[in-house]
């Protein structure tokens, strides 16, 4: 006989992959994805883009992997499919209403977007307000491997449950996820191209995360474009012009942008950091970069 529990799974599973949140399982502290905005940062949420559902598949997911369900944000445009497939990694603040908005506005531009909740083990970012708490307490103890693995289970979800073509995937991703991008990069062998939005070259290296995104420029396997900012007082541009000449040296095909007034998270849209200008050059830039290296 069936339990309870039970009859909420088959119900949620004849919804298209849509969740209704929450929905719990073991070895997971966020078991569904926060509503509205991060708390720990400042906000301006009046300019912050927001992109509706008209024309696409929008909604909150969850994907297989070895301890239970993780909870991630999927869009994808209406249609038979398949699309190409877009990895989106979070900043450190989880998949909140701007990593949804992004996943939308990939949707309306053709692709299955995917931003799994790849912290939801080690900390509820949702009720965090402090950002030293969460990368003290939640994005240091998330082991690289981890992640990868979420990712490539992330990939897989999509192209068997959410009309994707596994023959063109992308990755993007945002502050931490764009250092994510770098180390997906050097990881997985069905990787067409990622684009990474200012992540950090540099960080101390642990058990847990031995490698830098600077490490590991010379095993990339897949075409990488980095958007950065002059501005940025957390990313040195020095780092920036090191790692451009590293993927030169290495023969990787790597082509970075320096946008010169620009801070760190000029494309956060519901920040103070946002400068809209550098925000739309870098995404009609990243649109581009995956046309013409096989995620289209």
């Amino acid at each position: 006989m069936a339990t309870s529990d039970d009859a909420r799974t088959d119900d949620l599973e004849q919804l298209d992959g849509l969740v209704i949140p929450p929905f719990s399982r073991r070895g997971f502290v966020m078991t569904s994805l926060m509503t509205g905005l991060t708390l720990a940062t400042t906000r301006v949420e009046a300019q912050a883009i927001r992109t509706d559902e008209t024309g696409i598949v929008a909604g909150e997911v969850r994907i297989p992997v070895g301890d239970g369900p993780m909870p991630a944000y999927r869009a994808m445009p209406q249609g038979a499919g398949p699309f190409p497939i877009v990895l989106v990694v979070e900043e450190i603040f989880g998949v909140h209403d701007y990593i949804k908005d992004i996943c939308r506005r990939l949707a309306k531009a053709g692709y299955t977007a995917v931003a799994p909740e790849l912290f939801a083990r080690q900390g509820d970012v949702s009720k965090m307000t402090d950002v030293q708490e969460i990368v003290r307490e939640v994005v240091s103890k998330t082991p690289d491997a981890q992640v990868m693995a979420d990712l490539d289970a992330t990939a897989a979800w999509a192209a068997a449950e959410a009309k994707g073509d596994a023959g063109k995937l992308g990755i993007t991703g945002w502050c931490r996820g764009g250092r994510t991008v770098w180390l997906y990069a050097a990881h997985s062998t069905s990787l067409k191209a990622g684009v990474a939005w200012y992540g950090n070259f540099g960080g101390t290296r642990t058990g847990i995360q031995p490698r830098t995104a600077a490490d590991v420029i010379p095993e990339i396997r897949a075409p990488i474009l980095g958007l950065y900012g002059g501005a940025d007082t957390g990313i040195p541009v020095a780092d920036v012009e090191k790692a451009r000449e590293a993927a030169k040296a290495a023969g990787k095909e790597v082509e970075i942008v320096v946008f010169p007034d620009a801070p760190h998270g000029f494309h956060a849209d519901y920040r103070p950091s946002y400068r809209k200008g550098p925000a739309e050059d870098g995404w009609g830039r990243m649109l581009a970069w995956f046309r013409n290296h096989g995620v289209a």
